[in-house]
């Protein structure tokens, strides 16, 4: 069994951090699990975490008025739920629900971003991370769009 230090070195967000930034992000981070259906976070409430899935699957959805819930993307192991934590004002744009029951390590964003005002490295390296699965995330729902209205004729 991993110990949560050892969890937060192995994900691809925080490969190549120094060991003293890793050991500040773990100071942040508690193990959490959600079953299958319950919500990670919800679009429009106070964004204060977010999530290294460590097992299990979760949907990204946005609500679609008459339609219900459209699922953006879905995360599995090792990926990352939430970027909202890092940029004001701090609210969830989105939906995340556990498709399935996941195990999730959590982070505490105000501890973070705390920790990052007082390390400018940890957070510009943490900010470049980010940056970089943001953009990751917007090419897929990109695609997704494409596929949805690719045969859509422009007026």
């Amino acid at each position: 069994m991993q110990t949560l230090d050892e969890l937060i070195a192995s994900a691809p967000i925080f490969a190549g951090l120094a060991p003293e930034h890793l050991a500040l992000i773990a100071g942040c981070a508690s193990n959490a699990r959600f079953d299958a259906g319950e919500y990670l976070f919800r679009e429009g409430a106070a964004a204060e975490r977010f999530f290294l899935i460590r097992h299990g699957a979760v949907s990204l959805e946005v609500d679609a008025p008459g339609r219900g819930a459209l699922v953006i993307e879905t995360l599995h192991q090792g990926d990352v739920a939430g970027w909202s934590w890092l940029f004001e004002p701090y609210r969830w744009e989105l939906d995340a629900r556990a498709r399935e029951p996941a195990a999730v390590v959590a982070f505490d964003g105000l501890c973070l971003r705390g920790k990052c005002e007082i390390d400018h490295e940890l957070g510009y390296q943490l900010m470049r991370r980010f940056a970089a699965s943001l953009t990751e995330r917007l090419q897929a729902t990109r695609m997704q769009l494409l596929d949805v209205y690719g045969h859509a004729r422009a007026d």
